[in-house]
């Protein structure tokens, strides 16, 4: 028999600069078999080009998780706050 594994206590430390934050309005996600890429970046009203503020390289299953992640906080938000509108114009090939 195995022994349980301990749990593990993480600390997360973020720099202020990071702290900050950066606003983002655009996200592409590509993958290939062992790795996804998420370039997030911003779009401004009026120019065609779309800077790239970040690029995130993950495997999968974090890919996965991040997505679980992301739709359990969706949950929780829309409960709080209510639906999100806006998603009948999601069809076009704009942004995320």
């Amino acid at each position: 028999m195995e022994p349980t594994p301990k749990e593990i206590q993480l600390r997360a430390r973020i720099d202020d600069a990071v702290a900050e934050g950066i606003y983002v309005n655009f996200g592409s996600i590509v993958h290939n078999r062992s790795e996804f890429i998420l370039d997030l970046g911003r779009m401004v009203p009026g120019r065609p080009e779309v800077k790239i503020l970040t690029r995130i390289l993950t495997t999968p299953l974090h890919a996965k998780q991040l997505c679980r992640a992301l739709s359990q906080n969706l949950e929780q938000y829309e409960k709080s706050f209510g639906e999100i509108q806006g998603m009948d114009e999601a069809g076009k090939k704009v942004g995320f």
